[in-house]
């Protein structure tokens, strides 16, 4: 991991408007936290840490770990996230298959969890270990668990997933660059995640075999192992809109020209300087993704507060959805 990178990490984490995920296409951890909440932060040259009543994260330093910062386009918004990368083969966990005893989790970032009980749930993802903790004192629990240990959680007549959901263990995820851990009440299925630390598991999605979803551009050879998502600057942290920031708009910018593409920068260079010289629309990229980076530009340029009628020439040509107003977009990632 390099200089820079490393100096990301730690100044990310001890933003508390950063939001964070560890995981895989169709199983996810996120880890967020309020400005008010207590906490408590751990930084070394190793790792970077922060845990909450109700969850944490810890983030260790690897040499191959590469950040890819990137955009993409929500309904009529924007999303901006660093994905942190590790090629194909340093990145593979345990890929267990069935329900499966690791035993005490001594890595835990809390001292009263170290003796508590890892299952792994034996989802097989290729970059992430999917577990529950089971603490000392629930001992029943563990034991029902054994019971059903080398099955596979999802096959039909298994009630260890019923057991989980209702005694609400805590969610470990871990992965080659550090871990997410759950803390809250697992939601009832009709129920909506909580705000804060959560978890998602879709096992239909886990079927594709897919690290990350087809929109995502992450460079060949690589996986997203974890990602971080800095505050939005026209967006608050659940989603909604707010008045834009222009300070945070020109933060993820840098760090767009420091771990991202610089074909996409590019291109959106392109697009602003062409609207603000007042240049009719052109086909600046062809490709999907060159496509997207001008839809971006054009929506934050709106966004901004710039209005004239080239930027609507604009985006009537390439965005008519940018163009529509009263956007709400309830339920959006906070990072879009």
């Amino acid at each position: 991991m390099t200089t820079a990178a490393t100096d990301l990490l730690h100044r990310e984490i001890s933003d508390p408007d950063t939001q964070w995920s560890l995981g895989t296409f169709g199983a996810i951890a996120e880890f967020a936290r309020d400005r008010d909440e207590p906490v408590r932060l751990f930084e070394s040259a190793e790792a970077i840490s922060a845990v909450t009543p109700r969850g944490g994260i810890v983030l260790k330093s690897h040499p191959a770990s590469r950040p890819f910062a990137s955009e993409g386009v929500t309904r009529t918004g924007w999303s901006q996230r660093i994905a942190l990368c590790l090629p194909l083969d340093d990145c593979a966990m345990n890929r267990r298959g069935v329900l499966t005893e690791i035993g005490p989790d001594h890595q835990a970032p809390s001292e009263e969890d170290r003796e508590s009980v890892l299952f792994d749930l034996g989802l097989g993802a290729r970059q992430v270990d999917c577990c529950v903790r089971v603490r000392v004192r629930d001992r029943s629990l563990a034991s029902r668990l054994r019971e059903h240990a080398g099955r596979a959680v999802f096959d039909p007549g298994n009630p260890a997933m019923g057991m989980i959901l209702q005694a609400s263990p805590h969610r470990v995820f871990i992965g080659r660059l550090g871990r997410i851990e759950v803390y809250q009440t697992i939601p009832p299925p009709t129920g909506r995640s909580p705000e804060g630390p959560h978890t998602h598991v879709l096992p239909r999605l886990l079927k594709s075999g897919r690290t990350h979803p087809a929109t995502e551009p992450v460079p060949e050879g690589l996986v997203p192992c974890a990602h971080l998502y800095p505050p939005h600057p026209a967006r608050d942290g659940l989603g909604e809109i707010r008045p834009f920031e222009a300070m945070r708009h020109h933060a993820f910018q840098r760090m767009m020209a420091e771990f991202g593409d610089p074909l996409t920068l590019a291109v959106k260079r392109r697009v602003v300087d062409a609207v603000l010289a007042a240049e009719p629309p052109s086909a600046i990229a062809g490709d999907r993704h060159g496509r997207t980076s001008i839809r971006i530009a054009l929506r934050q340029l709106k966004a901004a507060g710039h209005s004239s009628a080239t930027l609507d020439a604009w985006l009537d040509s390439f965005d008519q959805a940018g163009s529509d107003e009263g956007d709400s977009e309830a339920g959006v990632h906070p990072a879009g």
